[in-house]
């Protein structure tokens, strides 16, 4: 028999998550960032925070996410570089702290997800998500 862990009390300020979500796709550089680095959606679920980002024509061995208090920052190059395709990059500054939390990452048919958990405590020290 498989012993489930106890959820753990949850420690966000809820009303200020939705400001800040508010702020973040109200914020013209979004849609910029959206337009010339590439595109990131916010979900949220019961028990995650998800950051999506659609970076097709990249392969997983050429994306790099790395956490750093509150900042999530993804960035994708070409290996070997090239002229024509330059690194890109997008952080999100989150209004809590994210290396707290238990964070994960899957990447499949060009499509990244960041899961930030909202209930299982992370290593608490800024550190790289290794892609499966």
């Amino acid at each position: 028999m498989i012993k489930k862990k106890p959820l753990q009390k949850q420690t966000f300020d809820f009303d200020l998550m939705e400001k800040w979500l508010e702020n973040y796709f109200l914020d013209p550089l979004t849609s910029y960032y959206d337009q010339t680095q590439f595109q990131i959606d916010l979900y949220e679920t019961e028990k995650e925070w998800i950051v999506e980002a659609i970076l097709s024509g990249f392969e997983a061995s050429e994306i790099k996410v790395y956490i750093e208090e509150k900042k999530l920052m993804i960035s994708a190059s070409k290996s070997p570089p090239s002229p024509k395709q330059q690194k890109r990059i997008r952080s999100i500054d989150f209004p809590f702290q994210i290396i707290t939390q238990d964070i994960s990452a899957t990447f499949l048919n060009g499509i990244l997800e960041v899961f930030i958990s909202k209930t299982e405590k992370g290593l608490g020290k800024n550190r790289f998500i290794t892609l499966p």
